[in-house]
């Protein structure tokens, strides 16, 4: 990418900047590029041309982008923002860029990300937060982002990323994890199964190693067996959910009992337990199984053939062995008879 943006800055050198071109930036109207990298800027520059599509603004001072930032530049496809000292993203930061394809967010100081600030950048398709201070990710990057195909979260203080993030992007290729404080417990449940699967389907991604807790730092998060993990404790948000869905279907399936308490009776709720989820099965392991399944039936049948070939061999033998044995005994008996038969003539 670095010699892609120094090409771009060496033909924006030798051509002609646009008249309306913001101070201290160079535009070039044939690449539809405007480069405004290593200038000190606080803020990103206004009155921007409107045919823009790349706009280069990566090691600046910049902290804050309005909302306003972009409403000049609907048509931008590439925006480096690369190495600010961003600290926040406002949700309708980039509500302006539906042609937006390219986001570069790295080396900055974002600690949290709204899951509505990239929501209306529907043909996004790589985003990159790496070398942030981002604490958390949201549960979706929101409903038009289904079409990234790289996403980059490397270098953070993540500790759990959740599984519905990943899932809500379907076109995922290649996902960026190492260098986060990775918590290795059973909360990252969710995350192992969609790795492997990720991983299964030809996907691209770099190894989630442990922080905590101890006995596990350092180690490979797809390295570490299942069983290990245990089950999460409930929550109290989950008991109480559990006990809501229960004392719901209580009154759905029993009327008289719905009757009696809308008039001020006392009735005992049970408290129902979450039941436990049942173990994921692992991928790695299903798949050993149908190996190991193959190769013993290969060797059951090849066993089965040796024998079937064993035996058809040994029918034959015997066959010749009886038919040389009933020949040379009628040769010995016709032998005899005409011995006799001679003997009688003399």
């Amino acid at each position: 990418m670095k010699g892609s943006l120094l090409l771009i800055s060496s033909v924006i050198l030798l051509t002609d900047v646009l008249s309306g071109c913001p101070p201290k930036c160079l535009c070039n109207r044939f690449l539809k590029t405007v480069d405004c990298r290593n200038q000190g800027l606080v803020e990103v520059p206004s009155h921007l041309p409107a045919e823009t599509q790349i706009l280069l603004l990566s090691n600046n001072r910049i902290q804050k982008i309005s909302q306003s930032a972009f409403v000049d530049t609907l048509a931008l496809k590439i925006l480096d923002l690369s190495n600010n000292s961003i600290t926040g993203l406002l949700p309708g930061t980039f509500k302006e860029l539906q042609h937006l394809q390219i986001l570069n967010l790295t080396k900055n100081f974002i600690e949290y990300v709204d899951n509505k600030t990239f929501s209306s950048l529907s043909r996004l398709k790589e985003l990159d937060l790496s070398s942030n201070n981002i604490l958390s990710m949201p549960g979706t990057l929101g409903k038009n982002t289904g079409n990234i195909t790289l996403l980059s979260m490397k270098h953070n203080k993540l500790q759990k990323v959740d599984r519905l993030l990943l899932e809500s992007l379907p076109n995922l290729k290649v996902v960026l994890f190492k260098g986060n404080f990775w918590q290795c417990n059973c909360q990252v449940f969710g995350l192992k199964l969609w790795l492997e699967s990720f991983l299964y389907r030809g996907g691209i991604s770099d190894s989630i190693i442990c922080s905590a807790p101890d006995h596990r730092k350092g180690k490979d998060l797809l390295r570490i067996p299942y069983e290990l993990y245990g089950i999460c404790p409930p929550t109290a948000s989950d008991v109480h959910q559990a006990n809501a869905l229960h004392y719901t279907s209580e009154h759905k399936s029993s009327p008289k009992l719905a009757h009696h308490n809308e008039h001020g009776g006392d009735s005992s709720r049970s408290h129902c337990e979450p039941k436990p989820k049942p173990r994921p099965v692992s991928l790695r392991h299903a798949i050993a199984t149908v190996v190991i399944t193959g190769v013993v039936c290969g060797i059951v049948c090849l066993m089965m053939l040796a024998a079937a070939v064993y035996g058809c061999a040994y029918a034959a033998i015997t066959a010749k062995y009886h038919r040389e044995k009933n020949s040379s005994g009628k040769e010995k008996r016709s032998l005899e008879e005409k011995e006799s038969f001679e003997r009688s003539l003399a």
